[in-house]
């Protein structure tokens, strides 16, 4: 098993938590061609009536202005790793459990499976911890690919 693993570069802004709130910031990131791949919210439990919107990428000079236009701005936190591979059961443990063993604590985690493939948005808090998980998971590959060999030949 193998994984494709890319870093997200976020852009993230304040939203109205109300019907349209998303909507509207969406809107002008829609009208400017923007193909979003990552979009993610939520209220902010200290500002009531307030989200956060959290979007990528954001490329290109019609992107970037629309995204500014829109009160968005690029983020450093959380960092954001985007985790594509081939499915099996118990996938998502193996991942986290191999995490957790080298003491990573995860500041959120996403994952979804559309047939036999897997993606995953998972946040760390800092540059170091994302690039150690992903070494981690490079490793985990490798043994994952190892085992499936093993298995297969027996």
């Amino acid at each position: 098993m193998s994984f494709k693993l890319d870093r997200v570069h976020v852009w993230s802004g304040e939203v109205l938590d109300k019907a349209g709130g998303v909507a509207a910031k969406l809107a002008l990131l829609a009208q400017s061609g923007t193909n979003l791949e990552y979009i993610y919210t939520y209220r902010q439990a200290d500002k009531p009536g307030t989200g956060m919107l959290l979007v990528a990428p954001i490329t290109g000079s019609a992107a970037v202005k629309a995204a500014k236009a829109a009160g968005l701005h690029e983020t450093n936190n959380p960092i954001v790793l985007r985790v594509e591979g081939d499915n099996s059961a118990g996938l998502a443990h193996r991942l986290t459990n191999q995490w957790a063993a080298e003491g990573l604590s995860l500041q959120g985690l996403m994952m979804s499976v559309l047939g036999d493939k897997f993606v995953g948005y998972v946040s760390f808090d800092t540059v170091a911890d994302a690039n150690r998980a992903a070494a981690i998971l490079g490793d985990l590959g490798s043994i994952t690919d190892a085992e499936s060999k093993t298995a297969h030949s027996h």
